[in-house]
């Protein structure tokens, strides 16, 4: 086996292989998947020389532990965490050396919920429709790493970066989500809808990378029965029978039933990925465009 691998020796709660995605197939059922916190992966990606596109690691709350077969360099970045190599620690949100055989452990979470491990080369597993990424609704792309997977990099890219530590933004104290509402905003009573927009939510600890669920006051009908599935796109908040919104993350179905009262701006996604469980959201009503 070629020396330009990465051991995983210990995997964590859920650790999956993450690059930009896969959108343009939503007609195919395939949701579009890709790192939740893109910025980061993009950061941790030019800090060790890889193009933006390359393959990460996205680990979930507990970090993993990994082994090169190879000397690589290393960034981890998103959540901070604490970072060791062969026990000693090394820095966060920079470039590492990491020498064949040596053991790099990413420590649990110490704010936000995913970590993201960026190695020289990239994770370079066989791309489906055109991308890496684990897809956890459809099960495209590899499956969540297990103790012992042992992942292939690419070619060794260009110089890494020349800094001491990269500034990143901390994790969401409040998730505030800028929505345009619509387009089915009419199956709510207008009471719902302005307590949609004015009143506190909380992130559920049901959320995972398909949807960032929350708790808070139900949403009243205006209109009963339910919709022909329609097509679903990143950022809807659908509303299902208990009245509490969902926000579709990058795994989301692409279709659905339940009306959608609202699309959260792209921009405000990337926060969504760092938002532990009780994180106070609130949505704001803004005008399309």
């Amino acid at each position: 086996m070629t020396d330009r691998a990465l051991a995983v020796v210990r995997a964590g709660a859920l650790t999956t292989v993450q690059d930009r995605g896969r959108p343009g197939h939503a007609h195919l059922g395939v949701p579009r998947s890709g790192a939740l916190d893109g910025p980061a992966a993009a950061l941790v990606n030019r800090l060790v020389g890889n193009p933006p596109d390359a393959a990460v690691l996205e680990t979930t709350l507990n970090g993993c532990a990994v082994r090169p077969r190879s000397t690589v360099t290393v960034a981890v970045g998103g959540a901070p965490c604490p970072v060791t190599l062969d026990g000693r620690p090394v820095a966060w949100g920079a470039p590492v050396r990491v020498a064949a055989g040596a053991l790099l452990d990413v420590g649990a979470a110490l704010q936000g919920v995913r970590s993201y491990v960026a190695v020289s080369g990239g994770i370079a597993v066989d791309p489906v429709l055109g991308s890496r990424s684990t897809d956890l609704l459809s099960g495209l792309g590899p499956a969540p790493l297990t103790d012992g997977t042992v992942l292939p990099l690419g070619p060794v890219p260009g110089p890494h970066a020349r800094v001491d530590v990269a500034p990143q933004p901390r994790p969401p104290a409040e998730l505030v989500l800028r929505v345009s509402l619509g387009p089915r905003d009419d199956w709510f009573t207008p009471e719902a809808v302005r307590i949609f927009t004015s009143r506190p939510y909380r992130v559920s600890s049901a959320s995972n990378r398909i949807g960032l669920r929350t708790e808070g006051p139900a949403l009243e009908r205006a209109l009963p029965g339910e919709l022909p599935s329609e097509g679903m796109v990143l950022g809807a908040v659908q509303v299902p029978p208990d009245g509490r919104p969902v926000v579709f993350l990058a795994d989301h179905p692409t279709t659905g039933g339940y009306p959608v009262i609202g699309v959260v701006r792209a921009a405000d996604l990337p926060a969504t990925a760092q938002a532990l469980p009780g994180t106070p959201v609130r949505f704001v009503a803004v005008r399309r465009g």
